[in-house]
């Protein structure tokens, strides 16, 4: 399984690879906003995603993803600093299939990726 991971900030992108390797998934692209994502999205199967960033955000990037016969049904997290309940919602409506909020830990990230993979049937 090949993960795209999503962030502007590069240090935010490397604790995220770091995890995912230390769970087992060492197969990963790296995007350094939105707009960079969607130009690789053809060559991986999974999206984890930050919210803020330049040029398509990671809320806009869903939609993006989620409106596109061929992504549409992409597993996706986002990760991000971002807790408030109203945004929780907004990423939701807009198709994450999980939330993380930074700080996490690499197994809480296995986990929810687990369960996104549980609820797809991969």
């Amino acid at each position: 399984m090949r993960f795209l991971v999503v962030d502007d900030s590069a240090t935010m992108r490397r604790i995220v690879v770091n995890s995912l390797q230390r769970v087992g998934f060492n197969d990963v692209v790296e995007a350094s906003d939105g707009a960079e994502a969607l130009e690789k999205i053809s060559s991986v199967d999974f999206v984890i995603t930050d919210w803020n960033m330049p040029k398509v955000s990671g809320a806009e990037l869903t939609r993006a993803i989620r409106s596109n016969d061929e992504t549409k049904l992409m597993p996706l997290i986002m990760v991000t600093a971002r807790s408030v309940r109203d945004d929780i919602l907004t990423a939701m409506e807009a198709g994450v299939d999980s939330y993380v909020v930074k700080p996490f830990t690499p197994q809480v990230l296995r986990e929810k990726i687990d369960a996104v993979l549980a609820t797809r049937g991969a």
